[in-house]
């Protein structure tokens, strides 16, 4: 999980377009991480678990950055900024937030760094493979098959 093992670059409210037929604005409490947002309903955080109650399972939404394809359509209209995070199996979620917060900008800015570390380790794994295979091939001498006579 997401929450676990980074840490959180923003916290506050971002108000998430519900997928259902009137689509409503939905506050939700997020956490920007290194790896990704995660969307917490906000209730979780007004109601702490008395000992003995029953738990509700929590509903953590995680949008992790691997999984993320870009953050699309800012546009501003009255005190809000509208942004659209696109998924990359091509689902599109929409948030809004105040205009002096800049969630977009940030959630842009954290995953183009996650993806850049990415390529890094990418591109240090192929080159650790390139390396191990031309070591390899030094300590074993290679015939060739001539059929000079």
């Amino acid at each position: 999980m997401l929450e676990s093992s980074c840490k959180v670059v923003k916290e506050g409210l971002l108000e998430k377009r519900s997928d259902g037929l009137l689509q409503l604005w939905k506050k939700k409490r997020c956490l920007l991480t290194e790896e990704g947002l995660l969307l917490i309903p906000p209730k979780q955080l007004e109601q702490p678990q008395q000992p003995g109650s029953p738990t509700e399972p929590a509903r953590i939404k995680e949008l992790h950055f691997s999984n993320m394809k870009t953050v699309d359509c800012v546009e501003r209209k009255g005190k809000y900024v509208y942004f659209t995070v696109v998924m990359a199996e091509g689902r599109e979620i929409d948030f809004r937030c105040p205009q002096d917060e800049g969630w977009n900008a940030e959630i842009t800015l954290q995953m183009v760094q996650y993806k850049n570390r990415q390529a890094i380790l990418a591109v240090k794994s192929t080159r650790q493979k390139q390396q191990h295979l031309v070591h390899g091939q030094h300590g074993h001498r290679i015939r060739s098959t001539s059929n000079s006579a």
